[in-house]
């Protein structure tokens, strides 16, 4: 809980959520998130909170000290710790796909780096994993590109780009792609996801109207449901794409493709734990191209 106390702090000393996520770098929704997670902790209310302010009541004022004593000692105790021994937790959100290879390549070089600190894995939907970067729950995430601008708080950085195919089953004789879409039953990828409003605007932009079979998230799944014959989909062709049993068609002038990037707040320190990881990846990314 050592950075919900230093956001109370900031809080405590600014008397309001947004200034002191100004000051570290946050979201006022991350700050607000922060101090509901302290105060549940504590088991008590901290601020007397109004629509511009959170000042501090009782109960936040006898835990103000405190709370400068303890994190005052977790920063003594980690310079104490030396320069060459680095521990500590990272909390890294990721999608399915980049779980299974992007990462792997990435962890691999960053724990030879650093032994000692402990990395966590958050599963998630690109959209849950924004909202969990945004509310500081994690550190980073790797996810689809989200199809809106994002807070000045959030930054980007892009690591692969994948592009969209059509698969049928392979024992489904070859046929236009464009006929496939409109006779075929479709499985489609969940159009609540940032990869599926993609599929969902390319249909619409090409007024392809399909025949709805199933909808859901999960890749593999939708692909082993078109290796059983159930339908065609368009899907992503990831580095660990599996082609076993799919008749894959190329959608030529009108392709599209999903990028796959990181999402950490600002400012953005190469030298953190976050910076390290955040190199590893855009290396195994380029190795991958």
């Amino acid at each position: 809980m050592i950075r919900e106390f230093k956001t109370f702090i900031a809080v405590a000393r600014d008397g309001t959520f947004t200034g002191a996520g100004r000051q570290l770098g946050l979201t006022q929704s991350a700050v607000s998130a922060q101090m509901r997670r302290l105060e549940d902790y504590l088991g008590a209310t901290l601020f007397e909170r109004t629509a511009k302010s959170a000042v501090l009541n009782a109960a936040g004022r006898e835990m103000l000290p405190q709370a400068e004593e303890l994190v005052a000692l977790a920063e003594r105790m980690a310079s104490s710790a030396g320069a060459g021994h680095v521990s500590g937790l990272l909390r890294v959100g990721a999608i399915a796909s980049a779980q299974q290879s992007l990462l792997v390549d990435a962890l691999a070089q960053f724990r030879e780096a650093f032994p000692d600190v402990r990395v966590r894995m958050v599963p998630g939907v690109s959209l849950s994993l924004l909202g969990q970067v945004d509310a500081g729950e994690i550190d980073m995430a790797v996810l689809i590109r989200p199809p809106f601008a994002l807070p000045p708080e959030l930054a980007w950085r892009p690591l692969l780009r994948e592009p969209m195919l059509l698969v049928g089953p392979a024992a489904q004789p070859a046929q236009p792609w464009r006929e496939l879409l409109a006779t075929q039953p479709f499985i489609r990828y969940d159009r609540s996801s940032f990869g599926g409003r993609l599929v969902d605007t390319f249909l619409k932009k090409h007024r392809i109207a399909v025949r709805e079979a199933i909808e859901l998230d999960e890749m593999d799944a939708i692909a082993n449901l078109v290796r059983r014959g159930l339908g065609v989909a368009l899907l992503p062709r990831t580095r660990q794409f599996d082609a076993t049993g799919l008749r894959l068609y190329d959608l030529a002038e009108a392709g599209f493709s999903r990028d796959i990037g990181l999402i950490a707040r600002l400012p953005h320190d190469p030298a953190s734990l976050a910076g390290h990881l955040a190199e590893c990846l855009l290396q195994a990314a380029d190795l991958k191209v």
